[in-house]
């Protein structure tokens, strides 16, 4: 199973390998969009497979990057998504995952059916740009940025752009410290915040192999570009220039442009617009030549269809819902130690107390249900409770586990291969399900044979289990 690791801001160099080469477009795989903003994301991190997996808490929800391969190997990605999706199931987390690029996209949805949704939100795409527009601003559709490179070279005959030296460390957060004064008092604290992750990143841009120009005017920075290689597109983090000087941003651009790209780099990423309608206007007029997507894909389990728990009849069952009249009956079931043990669960794990009141094991029951973490079903005899099967571990690739449990007096009868069978038909009939899985202890063989009377298939061991599955042509 995959092992997340937590991640320090600083620490983000780790993925290096993985960024370096990557040809998703998206900027978020990046050093500087990592360090920068690593307070927002906090990306816990695993790499299998070769492929770099991100998985971070936003909004409250859990996200997985879409894995991204050190050498582009799309189906070493594609071995990592299947990675992610047993992880879920271990850890009964839900799936989302988060920038994943377009050309993965029909991939996914082919993956998961119709029961998965699709999102790209307008605000965090990046505007992609080809660089040689940049260096040249030819035509006349860059004919006003040409205009201020001329007016700016004219008013300042004497101005230079050249690469950053770590020398000039303190000459360049000066320069930010003077734009950054007049910043402060609009009061904008995602602006703010950007400015305080700038100042951290400057000291970092050696160690990150970032690159970096300086406009000066009459000696002085009016401007500067920070960005980091990706892949064959440059990601342009950090573009800051003075008021006053004007044409100052679009000759910034245009010279960082003819230093740091050509040849194999064909494209400059100058990231999202955070739905600033100002800056997605400026973004617009430099005419991208694509706004690259960032898909949000959450694919359903057959269980979050399911509104209600449904009721099956047998030959001499019926599995249905536990009944209110049936919490003591239920709770020495749930309860009983030794049916806990075959079972793989404690239910002191999530019990308020040692002792709690019988109706709690029934109301812990109806609300993993609610949660849609598992199915629940009362096994009856004769109008009397006598055990509980249930369907968890849902999958994202239509597959579910099964699980039986009798109380005492009922064992012996047949009862549970009758109820697993029953629920088998069910979750091939009416959940659409492809696989049902089913496990037990080695030294509980009795459920072997209950499995096996069921029609499942034994199909591996380990050192615990013995495994078992039905699919719906078995």
């Amino acid at each position: 199973m995959l092992n997340f690791q937590r991640t320090q801001k600083e620490d983000v160099i780790r993925f290096a390998p993985f960024f370096a080469g990557q040809t998703t477009h998206v900027s978020d795989f990046s050093l500087c969009f990592q360090f920068m903003w690593h307070k927002h994301f906090t990306p816990d991190f695993a790499v299998a497979e070769d492929c770099l997996i991100l998985h971070e808490i936003y909004a409250g929800r859990a996200w997985f990057h879409y894995p991204l391969s050190r050498t582009g190997d799309e189906e070493a990605e594609r071995r990592a998504v299947a990675l992610i999706e047993e992880y879920c199931r271990e850890k009964e987390m839900r799936l989302h995952f988060t920038n994943v690029a377009e050309k993965n996209v029909p991939w996914l949805v082919l993956r998961y059916g119709q029961d998965v949704s699709v999102t790209n939100i307008r605000r965090w795409r990046d505007y992609l740009y080809e660089a040689e527009a940049f260096r040249t601003y030819g035509g006349g559709k860059y004919a006003g940025q040409r205009n201020h490179v001329n007016k700016f070279k004219k008013e300042y005959p004497d101005w230079t752009f050249t690469v950053y030296r770590p020398e000039e460390e303190g000459e360049l957060v000066a320069f930010l410290h003077e734009y950054d004064a007049v910043q402060r008092a609009k009061d904008n604290y995602l602006a703010d915040e950007e400015m305080d992750e700038v100042y951290a990143l400057v000291p970092e841009i050696g160690k990150f192999g970032l690159l970096c120009g300086l406009l000066r005017a009459g000696g002085k920075i009016v401007a500067c570009s920070i960005g980091e290689r990706c892949g064959d597109m440059v990601v342009v983090h950090v573009e800051k220039a003075l008021r006053g000087y004007e044409g100052a941003y679009p000759m910034v651009a245009q010279q960082f442009a003819l230093a740091f790209t050509g040849g194999d780099v064909k494209y400059l990423n100058r990231m999202d617009d955070a739905g600033d309608m100002g800056l997605r206007k400026s973004k617009l007029q430099y005419l991208p030549c694509e706004v690259v997507g960032k898909y949000n894909i959450s694919p359903r389990r057959a269980i979050d269809r399911i509104a209600h728990l449904p009721e099956l009849q047998t030959e001499r069952l019926r599995l249905q819902p536990v009944r209110d009249e049936d919490a003591d009956a239920y709770a020495r079931l749930a309860g009983d130690p030794e049916r806990n043990r075959w079972w793989g669960y404690d239910w002191r794990e999530d019990a308020p107390s040692d002792h709690p009141q019988a109706g709690w094991f029934l109301s812990f029951a109806r609300d993993l249900f609610r949660e849609k973490m598992e199915l629940p079903l009362g096994i009856y005899a004769d109008g009397t409770l006598v055990g509980e099967t249930v369907l968890h571990r849902f999958g994202y690739r239509a597959e579910a586990e099964i699980g039986v449990r009798l109380l005492p007096e009922a064992e012996g009868r047949g009862y549970a291969a009758e109820a697993v069978s029953a629920l088998c038909e069910y979750a091939f009939e009416k959940l659409e399900l492809e696989r049902v899985e089913a496990k037990h202890f080695h030294e509980n063989a009795r459920s072997g044979r209950s499995l096996t009377l069921a029609g499942m298939r034994r199909c591996g061991e380990d050192e615990t289990f013995v495994y078992y599955e039905k699919t719906a042509k078995m």
